[in-house]
């Protein structure tokens, strides 16, 4: 699971507010970089433990910066790491006795194709940071909570059994207030109490799926509250 994600104007920018989402989960961790390493983010990184770095390259110096770190592997993608629609044809799974295989259902959400499902539509600042909500919600295991600012991750709960207890968890793990965020669910809220939860927290607006049989009742909380939410009309379950 990731334990920090954002997006910046620059990569040193982008890792260092991505480290302090949860500097202390980062611990030990594997940092991915869709830009070239350079040497003022490499110096950076060598002040951490880290287990490995992948990114597309590594400018002159900075792979040498962090080399002298022991027992790190520095690995090289060799071209800007964006995902083509080739690459996403299948997922792969290894099961007892097998693989299981099946087609890429990840479509990218269009903000013009969001159903506005409550009395307020989000704002286009809400729209942007909901979609990189989305977005930071399909690579955490499911049960899979986000809280994003702008496009920067703020709190993330994964794995849980009830999608209360990752909303709860997400708001625990947030390194700063978390009012104001927008909250983002992989999968449909079975009950209310996970948007009460994010009104607990200070949460403006939520992307999820929908499909619930109780959608109309977390509907009614998110308008109880003056949230906004939108439904994607598909799920990002990750196991």
């Amino acid at each position: 699971n990731p334990c920090g994600l954002t997006s910046a104007d620059n990569i040193y920018d982008a890792f260092m507010t991505a480290y302090n989402v949860d500097p202390l989960s980062a611990f030990g961790c594997v940092i991915c970089l869709n830009r070239n390493c350079d040497v003022a983010t490499a110096t950076e990184i060598s002040q951490h433990f880290v287990e490995a770095v992948i990114c597309p390259d590594y400018e002159e110096g900075a792979a040498e910066i962090m080399e002298a770190k022991k027992n790190i592997r520095l690995l090289r993608t060799g071209s800007p790491i964006c995902p083509s629609a080739k690459h996403r044809e299948f997922k792969m799974k290894k099961v007892q006795g097998g693989m299981l295989v099946q087609t890429d259902e990840d479509v990218p959400i269009d903000p013009k194709n969001l159903k506005v499902v409550t009395n307020r539509a989000p704002t286009e600042t809400e729209v942007a940071a909901l979609l990189f909500a989305w977005k930071l919600a399909k690579h955490v295991t499911s049960n899979a909570v986000v809280y994003v600012r702008e496009e920067r991750a703020v709190g993330i709960g994964a794995g849980q059994m009830s999608r209360v207890d990752s909303a709860k968890i997400a708001s625990m793990k947030a390194n700063e207030p978390t009012k104001g965020c927008v909250m983002a669910s992989d999968a449909f809220f079975p009950f209310r109490d996970g948007v009460d939860e994010a009104a607990a927290a200070g949460v403006t607006a939520i992307i999820q799926p929908g499909g619930s049989i109780r959608d109309q009742e977390v509907i009614d909380a998110a308008n109880e509250h003056g949230m906004a939410m939108v439904f994607t009309g598909c799920r990002v379950f990750r196991h």
